[in-house]
């Protein structure tokens, strides 16, 4: 598996990475088909239309034809990229678009942006911030901002588009359970739909991690399901007990709570633990 440059050079409307091959036809429904390892992908879509309220459109045709999250992860960039030429352009309208739809509440995942906004204070370091909409997100509202992903080229590609979208922040590539900053960096560590993607083992060690780095605050989010969504790489389900277990086992002042999905809430303070 290569790693992925989301901002390489392809012909017009077409895209093609490892198994996955997008087309853009003007005109034509979106539709997805595999022919043996091979995905193809063809869709008429504009330049509207590209942005956050793709994921279920692609998530539905991902359980449909029994996508990988790779190969999900794969089509979401060809889309972007053959329905705009240029690279730059391309991810700069995704970005608008999504930043457009997540703010308005258009998105589906609108309302875990809102909650978790109104869950942090001061300087914020985000872990596993994917495309990093939500720490765009607070640093168009004024906070010191730092995310950080696994994946080089994502970072590379929020690191791009940001001053084009006006907005300044930090990236960092590195591994949510080893964040290579000082301890009490920030005042609030989120970690929004990231513990789903990691064993039990890890997600206690990013949960250290998170108390290591924050000065003030611990925000974990994570989806409410009976079974794993394999097409987005979860590998584990939560619910509201195995929350309230971990945040027992971080020996800190917690709360937990649902608001479309589960939170924990973790305060570095020496007062008694609440559930």
């Amino acid at each position: 598996m290569t790693e992925l440059d989301a901002l390489a050079p392809s012909p017009d409307g077409v895209w093609a990475h490892e198994n996955v091959v997008v087309r853009r036809l003007p005109g034509l429904e979106f539709d997805a088909v595999r022919t043996g390892s091979t995905v193809q992908v063809c869709h008429g879509l504009t330049s509207r239309d590209i942005g956050e309220r793709l994921v279920p459109i692609v998530t539905a045709q991902a359980r449909h034809v029994g996508l990988s999250q790779r190969e999900f992860e794969l089509v979401l960039v060809g889309i972007v990229r053959t329905t705009v030429a240029d690279p730059v352009d391309a991810w700069t309208t995704y970005y608008r678009n999504s930043l457009d739809e997540l703010l308005s509440g258009a998105a589906d995942f609108a309302p875990v942006h809102e909650h978790a906004e109104n869950l942090i204070v001061g300087s914020v370091l985000d872990m596993g911030s994917c495309f990093g909409f939500f720490p765009l997100r607070l640093a168009m509202k004024g906070h010191s901002v730092t995310a950080t992903d696994l994946s080089a080229g994502t970072m590379r590609l929020l690191a791009v588009v940001a001053p084009h979208l006006g907005i300044t922040l930090d990236t960092v590539v590195c591994n949510a359970a080893d964040v290579p900053v000082a301890d009490g960096s920030v005042d609030t560590v989120t970690a929004l739909h990231l513990l789903e993607h990691v064993d039990a083992e890890t997600g206690s060690r990013i949960v250290e991690e998170a108390l290591r780095i924050a000065r003030t605050r611990v925000v974990v989010a994570v989806p409410f399901e009976t079974e794993t969504t394999a097409c987005h790489g979860h590998i584990r389900t939560f619910d509201e007990t195995s929350l309230i277990e971990l945040g027992r086992s971080s020996g800190a002042r917690f709360e937990t709570s649902e608001h479309h999905g589960g939170w924990l809430v973790i305060d570095k303070a020496s007062t008694p633990q609440l559930a």
